[in-house]
């Protein structure tokens, strides 16, 4: 799977501290920021195999902030606290879609984190932290049977 763009690590981090990653018994349920979708998780980590039914994960190929969030909870990537307690309540939909770059709406996270107290490198670390240690895991989609 190819490597997501760095604002799905934050992303996962406010679905976290949102609380709107929960087990199922098949899997993982995460809500969209919006509350209006929820996505279907699915993780083999022996075998390395995921599957969601988040757009990233499902149209582009990356792995989408679902699986980021569920692989955090595992314990298979790191998790920042500090961070995703400043990352609560954002409306991440609403904000991609308004500014249709991620790049900018990456901007604004930043200066609302600034504003919080907490330093662009700080975010930067992390989220390349995030990004290689995901690279390790060599993640590929295959979505089980009824999926």
């Amino acid at each position: 799977m190819r490597t997501p763009p760095k604002i799905k690590v934050l992303e996962a981090l406010g679905a976290i501290a949102d609380g709107r990653v929960a087990p199922t018994s098949g899997g993982f349920k995460v809500r969209s920021s919006t509350g209006e979708r929820t996505y279907e998780v699915w993780v083999d980590l022996e075998r390395g195999l995921v599957c969601s039914d988040d757009n990233g994960t499902k149209f582009r190929g990356y792995v989408g902030y679902p699986i980021i969030a569920v692989l955090m909870l595992k314990g298979k990537l790191p998790f920042n606290e500090k961070l995703a307690e400043a990352l609560k309540g954002i409306p991440w939909k609403k904000l991609n879609e308004e500014m249709k770059s991620y790049s900018k709406v990456m901007e604004l996270i930043y200066a609302m984190l600034r504003d919080k107290g907490i330093d662009r490198s700080e975010v930067d670390e992390f989220v390349n932290e995030v990004i290689s240690s995901l690279k390790k895991l060599k993640l590929k989609k295959v979505c089980p049977e009824n999926k």
